[in-house]
């Protein structure tokens, strides 16, 4: 019998037991954890005075920082349990790379109009034994973790404890609780109680974002709201069950910045080419389609007729009961005029070897992956984009609290 050495407390087991011995080894430092606290509230009722409990100030600080150091050193044992046993996820991985079967077919369309898409990525299908019916977030996370690793030096450093591959969801549920536990995101955990692992709830772009930030990557949040919806600020703060019900995740503990102008974090708006031209001040999806076209336009490195290879990552899509990746974006220029503008998708529910068939063929592709502007029908949509680099210990902490720029249409 295959045994293997449990990191935590050296004791040995059967390897095909390994990972659900590990796993205890989290709810027990949780068991720890709120065993901890529920002596700390029976000390303070017994004085009925945290400093007559203490006596002194200096104490007080004493007992947090040691509080905080053993939450830190919980956290890390649990990093470094889950860097060693998180398991790599299997996915159909296509020959030559999706992306560039996709620009292979966008070449076949290339006059009169214009194609920007983001560099490699693989497609993650939701699996019907597995996550079908609430996997999606986690698919596309597993989406642009695939180009981060792939594209960005410092994402492949930090991502998942430096092991250069993808996890699988319940690996990246793991992964979640520790980014709660770091405080980022600390509203939003509370709906799930602070736990995933394990569960089949939806998650949604603050969850995305809360992950990725977790490990010092620049995830920011962009709204896009109708004013049908009326004033989101009256429902901040409060609990999201106490309001208006919507299907599927779409985060409401935000707190949202000027509309007006994109977020500071963004360096690509406004300064690309075809800002001028593209951005228009409409009320319709529009407004989404010229936000995600001045995203992809920003900075691009390589160009080949008229499909251009942007530097930026795929964008994490959003809309009530569903979620999807955004890998690019084409405009058509009519003979009228007019421009007719197409989203650039890959969604988890389709499956992977159909995306590779219509592609290789140039059949039927055209309606897994392209979205116009008539299919956004949906009043409120959220995207989560990554900017370079990694954040500073200083930045890390206000990255903690989420926030976005909220824009109306």
């Amino acid at each position: 019998m295959d045994v293997s050495t449990c990191p935590f407390c050296s004791q040995t087991v059967a390897s095909a037991e390994l990972e659900r011995h590990a796993n205890n080894h989290f709810e027990d430092d949780d068991k720890l954890v709120n065993a901890n606290y529920q002596v700390d509230i029976a000390m303070k009722c017994e004085t009925n005075s945290w400093e007559k409990l203490l006596g002194s100030s200096s104490r007080t600080s004493t007992c947090e920082d040691r509080s905080r150091g053993s939450r830190r050193s919980s956290t890390d044992e649990k990093v470094r349990c889950l860097v060693g046993l998180q398991i790599k996820e299997t996915f159909y991985r296509v020959e030559d790379g999706l992306m560039t079967l996709l620009r292979h077919c966008l070449e076949f369309e290339r006059e009169n109009s214009t194609s920007i898409l983001s560099g490699y990525v693989d497609h993650f299908q939701s699996i019907p034994s597995e996550d079908v019916g609430w996997g999606c977030g986690w698919r596309n996370i597993q989406m642009l973790s695939s180009h981060l690793l792939k594209e960005r030096q410092e994402a492949t450093e930090v991502l998942f404890g430096g092991s250069r591959f993808i996890p699988d969801i319940s690996s990246l549920q793991r992964w979640l609780e520790i980014a709660w536990e770091m405080g980022f995101d600390t509203l939003g955990s509370n709906d799930f109680d602070r736990k995933i692992y394990g569960k089949r709830n939806w998650i949604g772009t603050t969850e995305c974002t809360a992950l990725f930030r977790s490990f010092g990557l620049r995830a920011r949040i962009v709204d896009f709201c109708s004013k049908e919806l009326g004033s989101w600020e009256s429902g901040l703060g409060t609990d999201k069950r106490k309001q208006t019900q919507i299907y599927g995740p779409m985060d409401r503990f935000l707190s949202r910045g000027d509309c007006s102008v994109p977020h500071a974090g963004f360096s690509g708006y406004g300064n690309s080419k075809y800002s001028g031209t593209h951005l228009r001040n409409v009320n319709s999806h529009q407004v989404l389609i010229d936000w995600i076209w001045n995203y992809f336009s920003g900075s691009s490195t390589a160009r080949n007729c008229c499909i251009i290879v942007s530097e930026k990552a795929p964008l994490y899509f959003q809309h009530d009961g569903h979620s999807r990746t955004i890998v690019g974006v084409q405009v058509k220029h009519q003979r009228n005029g007019m421009e007719k503008y197409n989203l650039l998708i890959l969604d988890p529910a389709h499956k992977t070897e159909a995306l590779e068939k219509s592609l290789k063929e140039n059949v039927g592709w055209q309606k897994l992956i392209k979205r116009g502007v008539h299919t956004l029908k949906k009043l409120q949509y959220q995207l989560c984009y990554i900017d370079p680099g990694c954040a500073s210990s200083e930045e890390m902490e206000k990255l903690k609290t989420l926030d976005s720029v909220k824009l109306e249409f």
